[in-house]
């Protein structure tokens, strides 16, 4: 068991009871789960009056993104982040796919923020609707076919299995815990009907090492008339996760994973009660990210601790710059009593880099977005 170091004014329970006039920082290692020290700043880690150089908060307006899916049924969808673990992409479907589809270059999660419609696959056949996570294994054989026609998907390719979080992980808050897996949709199974075929030719269209091949056959590839296993398409909606809540202290990030893959982490922001204690701190805390960068989708509701951010829009805060509330978050935090925001974070333990499309949309003054224009006007 280890006792932290403690030098100068600081707090016994980080995040309760700040010495006065200070704002803390978390200062920690393997996203909040390794070694951590807090530090009792005298001014916001986050009021900077500029910054030089590569390093910076970045915002993006994805719903100025077009992929070409948009507007024609063989298009594809657009990548915006990548790096060696997975690429983050959008895809703005409105019609069926003329092709059965089948990445082997890794699993897919689709997260809905708009639009309605069906997925058919090699399990069979899952509806969707806002706020659904569908995750494909890798190499399954599927099919989109949107019903409405503004539709926005936010897709992540992940090099690895992504998977829901393990008993280990939820540890002392058990099994159900965040979900259980009682909540977990699968398709329902339609058995394959050869009489339907009619002659016609089927294509599916496979993507291996970021190439497409096209195989075709003179029947229905999805040909099931059974299965049985623990590997299949699965969805979980936003509204049957329940957040972890603590009516005391501020919970880190890692107690809202929703799903686990190598190298990275999905996690979800849903409305929930804010700590009830007054000298409990309500926001975000202020970090670094030491060792992760940090990805938000912010998808329905009041953000209230970001400043000038609407639902579509994604931020990357990148390791070794800080970032944290919104000073207007952070002065009116005692009035709020509850947070009204849905969104979906991805923690990434390597760098992520920036695809073009995401940054002719980005917001380049996002880093300003933190001076407290409120203070320095009331200070003239």
């Amino acid at each position: 068991m280890n006792f932290p170091l403690m030098r100068g004014k600081a707090t016994k329970q980080p995040h309760v009871a700040l010495p006065e006039g200070t704002f803390e920082e978390e200062h920690g290692r393997e996203g909040f789960f390794g070694r951590v020290s807090h530090l009792y700043h005298a001014h916001p880690p986050t009021g900077w009056t500029r910054i030089e150089g590569p390093l910076r908060p970045h915002a993006f307006y994805l719903d100025k993104i077009e992929p070409t899916d948009m507007t024609d049924p063989n298009g594809l969808p657009t990548a915006i982040l990548y790096n060696d673990d997975l690429i983050m992409l959008i895809s703005r479907r409105t019609e069926p796919h003329p092709a059965y589809l089948r990445n082997a270059d890794g699993d897919l999660l689709y997260f809905i923020h708009r639009g309605e419609g069906k997925m058919e696959t090699d399990f069979g056949v899952l509806d969707f609707e806002p706020g659904d996570y569908i995750v494909i294994p890798r190499a399954t054989t599927y099919r989109m076919i949107p019903k409405t026609k503004d539709n926005f998907f936010v897709m992540i390719e992940a090099h690895s299995e992504i998977l829901p979080p393990t008993p280990e992980m939820k540890g002392l808050m058990g099994m159900h815990a965040l979900y259980d897996m009682g909540a977990v949709t699968i398709p329902e199974f339609i058995e394959y009907k050869k009489a339907e075929e009619n002659g016609k030719e089927y294509e599916i269209r496979v993507k291996r090492l970021g190439e497409w091949t096209s195989i075709f056959y003179p029947f229905n590839p999805i040909d099931i008339v059974g299965w049985r296993g623990d590997l299949t398409v699965f969805k979980i909606n936003m509204r049957d996760i329940r957040p972890v809540i603590s009516p005391r202290v501020h919970l880190p990030p890692p107690v809202h994973t929703t799903f686990l893959a190598k190298n990275f982490v999905i996690c979800s922001f849903l409305p929930r009660p804010l700590e009830e204690d007054k000298d409990t701190l309500k926001v975000p805390f202020y970090h670094r990210n030491s060792d992760y960068d940090e990805v938000l989708f912010y998808h329905d509701g009041d953000f209230f601790s970001r400043d000038n951010i609407e639902a579509a829009m994604l931020t990357l805060h990148p390791q070794g710059i800080h970032h944290g509330p919104h000073p207007k978050a952070l002065r009116n935090q005692d009035k709020l009593t509850r947070t009204n925001e849905c969104a979906m974070m991805v923690d990434t333990h390597s760098p992520l880099n920036i695809a073009p499309a995401a940054e002719a949309v980005e917001w380049k003054e996002y880093w300003a977005s933190w001076q407290d224009k409120d203070a320095v006007v009331s200070s003239t």
